[in-house]
């Protein structure tokens, strides 16, 4: 358990810099995206914990205008956000959305 706290709190710690956040969030979606229901969670969890690295999700979910208990429940690897929700979070953590 010690060893996933020190993970955690490491990178918690890394994702507070804009650019180890954008690569992140990049490689998370990059994975999610492989298809298997397994890895499709990958990048809501990513923005959860870039969330709570730059002031807390329910920072986040005041700036997207969504509601704290929504937004944890949105970002769960169960969750299951309408396009606009991840727009809106997208924006609301300062980043921009590219397909290339």
């Amino acid at each position: 358990m010690a060893k996933n706290k020190n993970y955690q709190e490491w990178l918690l710690k890394k994702l507070k810099d804009h650019d180890e956040a954008v690569a992140y969030l990049n490689a998370a979606l990059e994975d999610s995206l492989k298809g298997d229901e397994e890895s499709q969670h990958l990048f809501l969890v990513a923005i959860r914990n870039v969330a709570e690295a730059q002031g807390g999700v329910g920072n986040l979910a005041k700036k997207a205008g969504i509601g704290r208990e929504s937004l944890y429940k949105t970002l769960s690897e169960k969750g299951n956000p309408k396009w606009h929700t991840l727009v809106s979070l997208v924006i609301a953590l300062g980043l921009n959305l590219r397909l290339t």
